[in-house]
């Protein structure tokens, strides 16, 4: 897939790039990953998980906005990975597709029928490993 196809498919929208949102965005992706680190620390591994994801969703919507796009469609937070996975160089796609397992790890987790404790300290900790790490290529990206 490739930005032209998402357009046509309407998965995105060109619109005027947003640096004062990607900013935004980014604060809000930086302070998802403390909130992540303080709840592995609480041993809600779970939480952690799902922050960290978090991180990495705002931190993909930045890069949206930074180029012009966003979203417009239902499956709104796969659309982000999708356009991560476009947009950035084939060397960052083992994080995009850590930011794709945590997505689908995040769904079964608030809307499956997944018991609470599900996520080991060691999955909860490489999650936000790799928030981080996505928050960092994303903000080279974007600067």
């Amino acid at each position: 897939m490739n930005l032209s196809e998402m357009l046509k498919k309407r998965e995105i929208l060109r619109v005027e790039p947003d640096p004062k949102t990607a900013k935004k965005l980014l604060a809000v992706s930086t302070g998802g990953i403390k909130a992540a680190e303080d709840n592995l620390k609480m041993n809600h591994n779970d939480v952690a998980l799902q922050l960290a994801y978090t991180s990495m969703l705002n931190a993909g919507r930045a890069l949206m906005a930074a180029k012009g796009y966003r979203g417009s469609s239902e499956t709104h937070h796969k659309i982000v990975v999708n356009f991560c996975s476009v947009v950035l160089p084939a060397d960052s796609m083992s994080l995009v597709s850590a930011f794709n397992r945590f997505r689908v790890r995040r769904h079964d987790i608030v809307y499956g029928e997944i018991e609470g404790g599900s996520v080991g300290e060691s999955e909860a900790h490489s999650a936000i490993a790799k928030a981080r790490d996505f928050l960092e290529l994303i903000k080279s990206k974007i600067s």
